[in-house]
């Protein structure tokens, strides 16, 4: 198993878990209350269970699903990221959706180049 794969899989196992516990998590809830924005909590939860499903799918099918996913994981992630900041949360707390951002952008040029 390569680096990669490891790292793709990884990716895509946090975001299934962090995803579906953006849906069905009372804490998570009032993370989305504290962020000043509750109304895109259930989004948020789809689209991370949507890009990490689609970057395990993608290593084992279609390239260009794992790009994707990753690509929209990355983005989204860096928005986490700028809320953070907004709300002057400290780089501790802030850290893990920069560094998320920064894998994910690297998995997305990965899949590019096996597309």
């Amino acid at each position: 198993m390569t680096s990669f794969t490891v790292i793709a899989l990884f990716s895509g196992a946090c975001f299934l878990f962090y995803g579906f516990s953006c849906l069905l998590s009372n804490r998570m809830a009032l993370e989305f209350e504290r962020f000043g924005i509750p109304q895109y909590r259930n989004l948020t939860g789809i689209l991370q269970i949507l890009g990490g499903s689609s970057i395990i799918l993608g290593l084992y099918t279609i390239s260009i699903l794992g790009f994707m996913g990753a690509l929209g994981l990355s983005l989204l992630m860096f928005l986490g990221f700028g809320v953070r900041l907004k709300i002057k949360d400290s780089f501790v707390l802030s850290a893990p959706a920069f560094l998320f951002g920064l894998l994910n952008a690297y998995l997305a040029y990965r899949f590019f180049l096996m597309l």
